[in-house]
């Protein structure tokens, strides 16, 4: 077969139908493989039976993710396949639905992740820099946060009874873990120490504190309703929930004294104190240990700061799970729930890869996400459970030159027809992806020669045209992909505070949360 075409699928040559016009299409353009295959995906879509009510919702969000990044990683897990790559898909790619979301901040045309996972989390979008708050608020002043509290969709979960869980390889109390539980007009607040003495003296909660106190803080904020607070919570940051004594460090700290609180508070003996028979782990072999039919609440923090990339977590000190595993285990512990569950699952160091000017571990990481939402439909039943993959938004990443079919996508740009590198007018090779802006930048001098260069390597750092020293944020759409019940809804160009809405009318999230208050 022409290296140009695909091998028609099994589903697609099962789909295909007799009847295809042939008295109007030539043969050859209908028994083609790339006609035959596109055929057989409108087959399967009308093969689709929508529906409204789910038992759970999942909702996964890779930060950072942009469409750049999510095709350059499809190449990659391909041509990791022995493939040429540009025909691979991830596991959510293959789902029915999609649509492209607008990620503005109401204050800002590039966004930050506090306000983008807010209005994911609360149907209302917000300030950058802010969690849980409406735009009413001045960023950093406590005092302005009294009445401009909005309600998340994990917190109605919890009013309606269901299991609760949040998963990240950021810290827990990093932005976008943090804005399904707390509300804080400035994110940086993850321990008292990064708070003013005002914020503090005016009342307000730093977030790793909001994360501990989640029931009793929900409870009080609406009086009447009853819940058991969050069942789940896996990630890094121990940091933020030890004080600053090294009397308290864990075994794997890296630092000579590893928390950073100043008030003298340990939240992790305060987590024990209030669930006595949940567990309390911060390493692969106690995580691997956990039995999930009885278990009842789980935390885990599994660094002191956030946790090991993908491409880096065989290095950890004390082992840290996937997050594929990670989704694995919690999905078992929420599902003995009857009533259902809503869980949230970040991959935060997409992200931090990207910022770093390195496409080797945001895409492996992207790899790694698209494994953990795999492990996510085989492990939930599909007529049940609403699943929808997300981004909080993309970076300046870019994909670029003329390459050839197949040519590696970390690698150097070799053009259609030729087998030597690409030369730029400067007279030197360059990369396939780049960057607009960030460390990548060299100096004034000029580019560096890549010829012997493996870019290809983990530690590389793609090249930018602007210096920065983090790469930034982009102001793109990023994609919603969705399966499960409800997810029909999920098409066109929607705005990003649609994403709460969608899973509240999945979960009847509101008329519940109004039924248990009367």
């Amino acid at each position: 077969m022409n290296v140009k075409c695909k091998t028609i699928s099994s589903v697609a040559a099962l789909l295909l139908t007799a009847n295809l016009h042939a008295d109007v299409m030539p043969d050859h353009q209908i028994n083609n493989d790339w006609y035959q295959d596109a055929h057989a995906v409108i087959q399967q879509k009308l093969q689709l039976k929508p529906s409204s009510k789910a038992k759970n919702v999942i909702l996964f969000v890779g930060d950072g993710m942009g469409i750049s990044t999510l095709t350059a990683s499809r190449i990659l897990q391909g041509q990791l396949q022995g493939e040429n790559g540009e025909e691979a898909y991830l596991s959510f790619e293959r789902f029915p639905y999609s649509a492209q979301i607008k990620t503005y901040n109401v204050d800002a045309q590039t966004p930050d992740s506090a306000g983008t996972m807010t209005a994911m989390m609360s149907g209302v979008k917000t300030d950058a820099g802010v969690i849980g708050v409406n735009e009413n608020i001045q960023r950093g002043d406590c005092a302005s946060m009294a009445g401009n509290t909005l309600i998340t969709a994990l917190e109605l979960a919890e009013i309606k009874g269901l299991a609760t869980g949040i998963i990240s390889t950021a810290r827990i109390t990093h932005a976008t873990p943090a804005a399904t539980y707390a509300k804080s007009v400035e994110r940086n607040w993850e321990d008292n120490s990064a708070m003013p003495t005002q914020a503090i003296a005016d009342g307000c909660e730093d977030i790793a504190t909001q994360l501990i106190h989640f029931e009793k803080n929900l409870e009080q904020r609406y009086p009447g309703i009853d819940v058991d607070g969050i069942d789940v919570s896996m990630g890094g940051g121990r940091r933020h929930f030890l004080p600053n004594d090294a009397t308290f460090n864990s075994p794997d700290a890296r630092s000579d004294i590893e928390g950073d609180r100043t008030d003298g508070r340990n939240l992790i003996q305060e987590w024990q104190d209030l669930y006595p028979h949940g567990n309390y782990i911060m390493n692969l072999a106690q995580f691997n240990a956990i039995e999930t039919v009885h278990t009842q609440k789980l935390f885990a923090l599994f660094n002191e700061s956030h946790m090991a990339y993908e491409s880096d977590r065989g290095n950890d000190i004390a082992g840290e799970p996937s997050l594929s595993a990670m989704t694995k285990k919690a999905i078992a512990i929420l599902d003995n729930n009857p009533k259902g569950f809503f869980l949230m699952v970040e991959s935060g160091r997409i992200d931090h890869a990207h910022h770093a000017g390195n496409a080797y571990k945001a895409l492996t990481e992207t790899l790694e996400f698209s494994k953990a939402v795999q492990q996510a439909l085989v492990s939930t039943h599909p007529e049940e459970t609403l699943i929808l993959v997300t981004a909080d938004h993309g970076h300046v990443f870019t994909i670029g030159g003329y390459p050839k079919r197949g040519n590696p996508i970390l690698g150097k740009v070799v053009n259609v027809g030729e087998t030597e590198a690409a030369l730029a007018e400067d007279g030197m090779p360059y990369t396939t992806l780049s960057y607009a802006n960030g460390r990548g930048f060299r100096d004034f001098s000029g580019r560096n020669d890549l010829s012997q260069i493996d870019t290809q390597a983990a530690g590389f750092h793609q090249e930018a045209t602007v210096p920065l020293s983090s790469e930034s944020h982009a102001g793109e759409d990023i994609a919603l992909h969705a399966t499960g019940p409800g997810s029909y809804k999920v098409q066109g160009v929607i705005e990003q505070n649609v994403v709460f809405h969608l899973m509240n009318q999945a979960l009847g999230l509101i008329q519940s949360a109004s039924g248990e208050k009367k």
